[in-house]
């Protein structure tokens, strides 16, 4: 059609650069490497961010948070087994989960055996300290029992940490005079009366109980239940000095502190005399916990406070947790970094070369990969006599390679015959400069996003392992989180806070890991370029 058929003007029309040199007009934007490429769209994935920031999150926890604590995993203390999580800063914000106490149902024998507890301690603590609390908040109610009768019970609000009560320890005769010039020192009673051994509960099950220092007789069912005097109150049962001819009382001249409990007035003794010059005492033993660990380890343990709670061998949780996450990290990174370049170097013979080679080196590889994975666990625990740290490492090296080698093979085919492998092999380029500085960069991409998946598939193997106790990783200085898992897993309704966070940890890093590895996969994939817009 002619412009003559629309009515304009053949004048209208002119040429836009007659007499002009046109030239090719300068690029206004910088040119993207791959790299920066992939980290621009990996950025445009906000689930892969978010996951990036709580993995980067763990992995701090797991490097700095053994420092943040004054505990080590070697550090164990059975009277605190299965406290609390506690936090000063949380209990006077009134954060109930992080106060160290929990909610208790029980009957009155129960009751009163925490409240005597509470008075004991207390009958030690100097005018103006601030009174120790074990049962706090208690609320009483009705309840059937089997035989459908109205049974009195009792729901108390049970601090975890001073309900440990007293201990019997025994010490010689400079570990008890430092404990004495501490105390007296310090202000604070540790030492308390010990119990006359004739008037103890006769019930096997209490007979060295140290909290009883009240008189008990023995109940229904060989049960022992707690005598009161005609007032409703506790009876001592502390041991007495003997008398002289005037009726004093003949203090041990070992005992020169000036600490004694509310009502003794110089009757009661504070240790049994033991063969070979020991003594046999009893302490409160969150004192005497805070004053072994000050002045006799001389470590940073102020007071037993644990942050996430205590395992039942009154390990601090919050550093086994670490130093656990912190193994399955170094662990799962040098897995995968062996793998890489084991996988790596094997798949690249096999996708350059083809032909037997590539026949050869898959039957090696279709006949290791057809060995169950448990199978080479068990079989190496057995027949190599070395720790099960080492067996776990080879039974991840000796198969996880070969999805490294497969993922390389598959790119070597890819991209051995381009165009500019071709032409480097015209110029003369030898085989290893081809494979690594011309196919190898291409395939970096997909090696990468496989090698950072390996850590998380590296660190759930070697949890479900120690969980099953297939591999026994725990030690004196050393934990892993399968292991955690394992001794909180009938701890969930009594004690769920040792199962909690081991839980947490792993649900965390796995579910972070598979965004990341999504966001990384597609980040690193060109067909995927502008998709992300």
């Amino acid at each position: 059609m002619k412009a003559k058929d629309y009515n304009i003007s053949s004048e209208k029309f002119q040429f836009h650069t007659i007499g002009e040199t046109i030239h090719d007009k300068k690029l206004e934007t910088k040119p993207m490497s791959y790299f920066k490429d992939a980290l621009y769209r990996f950025t445009k994935n906000k689930a892969s961010i978010l996951a990036a920031f709580v993995i980067a999150l763990l992995l701090l926890f797991a490097i700095i948070g053994p420092f943040f604590t004054p505990y080590k995993v070697i550090d164990s203390d059975i009277n605190y087994g299965y406290v609390l999580p506690k936090s000063n800063l949380a209990t006077k914000m009134g954060i109930k989960f992080w106060d160290g106490k929990k909610t208790l149902n029980v009957n009155k024998m129960t009751l009163d055996q925490y409240l005597a507890i509470e008075e004991e301690i207390n009958k030690g603590l100097p005018e103006g300290q601030t009174y120790e609390v074990v049962c706090g908040e208690i609320k009483e109610y009705q309840k059937l029992d089997q035989t459908n009768k109205l049974k009195t019970m009792y729901e108390i609000y049970v601090d975890t940490y001073n309900k440990v009560g007293m201990d019997f320890i025994l010490l010689n005769k400079e570990e008890y005079k430092a404990l004495q010039e501490y105390q007296d020192k310090n202000n604070i009673q540790i030492l308390y009366p010990v119990t006359e051994k004739s008037k103890r509960p006769t019930a096997t099950q209490d007979k060295d109980d140290p909290q009883y220092w009240y008189a008990t007789k023995v109940g229904k069912g060989n049960k022992t239940e707690i005598v009161y005097d005609e007032n409703g109150k506790l009876i001592p049962i502390y041991k007495e000095y003997a008398k002289d001819e005037n009726g004093n009382y003949i203090v041990n001249d070992d005992y020169t502190s000036k600490m004694r409990i509310k009502g003794d007035n110089g009757q009661y003794a504070y240790a049994d005399n033991k063969q070979g010059g020991s003594y046999h005492v009893r302490v409160n033993y969150r004192e005497y916990y805070i004053y072994y660990h000050t002045q006799v380890l001389k470590d940073k343990i102020k007071e037993p406070i644990f942050l996430f709670g205590a395992t039942s061998l009154g390990k601090d949780l919050f550093v086994c947790l670490a130093s656990g996450a912190r193994f399955s990290f170094i662990l799962s990174i040098i897995v995968a970094t062996v793998n890489l370049v084991f996988g790596a170097i094997y798949g690249a013979i096999e996708g350059y070369y083809g032909g037997k080679v590539d026949l050869i080196m898959e039957r090696v590889c279709d006949i290791l990969g057809s060995i169950p994975f448990y199978i080479v666990i068990t079989l190496l625990k057995y027949h190599l006599n070395v720790s099960h740290l080492i067996v776990l490492f080879i039974s991840f090296f000796l198969t996880g390679w070969m999805g490294m080698a497969g993922r390389t093979r598959m790119q070597f085919y890819r991209f051995k015959n381009q165009e500019y492998v071709l032409v480097a092999r015209t110029l003369g380029a030898k085989d290893r400069r081809i494979m690594f500085k011309h196919i190898f960069p291409n395939a970096i991409g997909t090696l990468i996003t496989s090698c950072v998946l390996v850590i998380p598939s590296v660190i759930f193997s070697e949890t479900s392992l120690t969980y099953l106790q297939i591999i026994d990783l725990e030690s004196t200085a050393l934990t892993s989180v399968g292991t955690l898992l394992a001794h909180g897993q009938n701890e969930l309704f009594q004690n769920p806070h040792v199962l909690i966070f081991p839980s947490l940890f792993i649900s965390l890093l796995m579910l972070s890991f598979n965004l990341f590895g999504n966001g990384l996969r597609d980040a690193f994939n060109p067909s995927l370029r502008g998709t992300e817009e």
